[in-house]
């Protein structure tokens, strides 16, 4: 657990930094309170510098200038460089390095140049004043450059931190409108399967009024199935609502580029409010089979009748699959592809070797890959996981729950 340790709105360690910096400055002015010229006054303004130095980060520019101020009262004074004039260098590197803009921090330069000459001037020894002034020049200058350094990685590293910001913002934006448009598609398919059961409702029951007197085994029937039908077409009807409900928070995709590509054309076109159906599979396989993979393709346990938007689902995803390994994995790769039907769910498994070659175009889905996958699955209640092999390559394996028999699946 990460605790943020603050003080006055502002970190903890940086205070801390702050307050040794200060008391720094304050004890070089007490320190030569006895020997330097002024003797408490001059100890005075020192002090006056240390507590200005205190609010160098959120107040850089004032701060340079209150100190600039008391250097100037210094130098009016005629007492000469100080110890406690280091505070000069600290404020004129703060500047630089804080302020919103470096005009700040050009003036501040500007203004300690004149600085050096009137302090080189006041300097008492046997050298001249003018190589006094070229040694504060040059350590002046040098922490003018370093400030300078230090605030373009400062900026260089906020500029990193924003425009990461951004892309995580765009990221989402775009996997939430990846899964819009994929319930939209998946409400739409469903629509066409409930309207499909409406259908046959209407038509047996129609036949079961017309047979009913003088046939009533098959009148009998008939109603069988407009019920069957029914509780089918309910139970879809649920699932339409489900999806049409505000989506939740997508979930991350496990790996860059699972997102398949929104279109029709290639591998997957088929045409509008067109509903396959699991006996297309073999075609399918073919068309991939074309296009450059190695599919080795096994049914496991005996297929039940599937509820049309079940058996849509499971077909989508065996699609999605497919479309990930020759995108991800490339032409020639190998994909064992299991399809296996148990008493209560259905299993597609799909695991390639990731060794095949880039494709020269991308191959459409039609979906939107993994994300398209979870929101088909979690439709019917089912489970996807999806991620890299150790051995290299992809697996992708979905399992989606049969309806009981209470729910009345029409045969």
């Amino acid at each position: 657990m990460t605790v943020n340790r603050t003080i006055f709105g502002r970190p903890l360690r940086g205070v801390a930094f702050d307050v040794a910096v200060s008391g720094l400055v304050a004890l070089f002015a007490v320190a030569g309170v006895v020997t330097q010229p002024g003797g408490w006054k001059a100890t005075g303004v020192g002090l006056a510098m240390a507590v200005a130095l205190l609010f160098r980060r959120s107040h850089p520019t004032p701060v340079a200038a209150v100190v600039g101020a008391l250097a100037l009262t210094q130098v009016i004074a005629g007492w000469g460089p100080q110890g406690y004039d280091i505070a000069v260098l600290i404020a004129l590197y703060s500047v630089v390095k804080y302020a919103d803009g470096l005009r700040d921090g050009i003036l501040a330069g500007a203004v300690a140049a004149v600085g050096v000459v009137l302090a080189a001037l006041q300097v008492r020894g046997p050298a001249a004043w003018w190589a006094s002034a070229i040694y504060f020049g040059l350590i002046t200058g040098a922490v003018w450059l370093v400030g300078l350094n230090v605030r373009t990685h400062r900026l260089y590293v906020l500029t990193l931190e924003e425009r990461a910001a951004t892309l995580e913002r765009e990221r989402e934006a775009e996997s939430r409108a990846a899964v819009a448009e994929e319930r939209t598609r998946i409400a739409r398919e469903l629509h066409d399967v409930v309207a499909h059961s409406m259908a046959v409702m209407i038509v047996q029951a129609d036949g079961a009024r017309f047979t009913i007197d003088r046939d009533p085994a098959t009148a009998r029937e008939a109603v069988k199935v407009v019920a069957d039908t029914g509780r089918q077409a309910l139970e879809e009807m649920r699932r339409l609502v489900g999806v049409l409900r505000e989506p939740s928070r997508p979930e991350p995709v496990a790996a860059p580029g699972m997102a398949g590509e929104p279109g029709g054309g290639g591998l997957s076109a088929e045409p509008a409010h067109r509903r396959p159906a699991l006996v297309e599979l073999p075609e399918l396989l073919d068309r991939f089979h074309a296009a450059g993979l190695r599919i080795a393709w096994t049914v496991t346990g005996e297929p039940p009748a599937l509820p049309p938007g079940l058996e849509l689902t499971v077909y989508r995803v065996v699609q999605e699959a497919l479309t990930n390994a020759l995108k991800h994995a490339g032409v020639g790769a190998s994909v064992e592809l299991d399809l296996g039907y148990s008493d209560d769910a259905v299993l597609v498994r799909a695991v390639d070797d990731g060794r095949g070659r880039p494709l020269v175009r991308p191959a459409p889905s039609g979906g939107h890959g993994l994300v398209g996958m979870r929101e088909r699955v979690s439709v019917y209640d089912g489970s996807l996981t999806a991620g890299p092999r150790l051995a290299g390559g992809w697996r992708v394996e979905a399992r989606l729950p049969l309806p009981s028999a209470a729910e009345g699946v029409a045969a």
